[in-house]
């Protein structure tokens, strides 16, 4: 599958920006959608990729999000959605508002996006949709029963997508994000090398699942550094 734009969703510094260099470095036209576009102004710069305000929770903003970047970069055949929302704390003192804030981030956001990205796609017959889970999307911690329901939420959505668009050519792919992902002023754990998730790192795989040629395709992959207890 040959990707000439990408569309990262959620983006920010650490995997949104990596995999925003890749992507670039490969030829791609790249889009960065958030709430806030300031921060995205050097990243922009360095990648000469375009920034677009995007309110992941409401359909409208969804919608013009995905026609101004076929607007100005063409229709995107490589999505990714990054965004997510969580709110910690006991169970017995979390506020439903807040709660349902974070949900409506991190799975309906996903829907939303996910649904845009695939009425694209199936027009042109081809494309992929990724997905960044976390350790949450498989095991539920405690004091963080939203993230846990958001993110399962989000990988039950990408394996039904997966079912019903693979066979029309659309790859789709959830990554368990399982560990700390690498950041200045973040230390080692425990001091040991590579004991977080480099963020480079994490989006070569993302580039890989994308590429996979169709007749061997994964639907989800885990990654963690070699230290981390799962």
């Amino acid at each position: 599958m040959q990707f000439e734009s990408a569309l990262i969703v959620g983006a920010g510094p650490g995997l949104s920006a990596s995999l925003a260099r890749l992507f670039a470095a490969n030829g791609l036209h790249v889009g960065l959608a958030a709430r806030n576009t300031d921060k995205l102004a050097a990243l922009c710069a360095e990648t000469g990729a375009h920034a677009f305000a995007c309110d992941v929770t409401e359909a409208e903003s969804v919608d013009r999000l995905f026609a101004a970047h076929s607007g100005e970069l063409g229709s995107p055949d490589l999505v990714v959605f990054n965004a997510s929302g969580r709110v910690r704390g006991p169970i017995v003192e979390l506020d439903g508002d807040a709660v349902l804030d974070a949900l409506r981030v991190t799975a309906h956001g996903a829907f939303l996006v996910g649904q845009a990205a695939a009425k694209a796609m199936l027009e042109h017959g081809h494309g992929a949709i990724l997905f960044t889970g976390a350790s949450a999307s498989v095991k539920g911690y405690a004091q963080s029963s939203s993230f846990a329901m958001g993110k399962f939420a989000q990988r039950g959505l990408a394996q039904a997508m997966a079912r019903e668009l693979a066979p029309k050519n659309i790859h789709i792919a959830h990554f368990v994000i399982d560990g700390g992902i690498k950041a200045p002023g973040r230390e080692a754990i425990g001091g040991q090398p590579d004991s977080m998730l480099d963020p480079d790192d994490i989006a070569q795989t993302y580039w890989a699942v994308a590429n996979q040629p169709r007749s061997a395709w994964t639907w989800e992959v885990e990654l963690r550094p070699w230290v981390e207890k799962f």
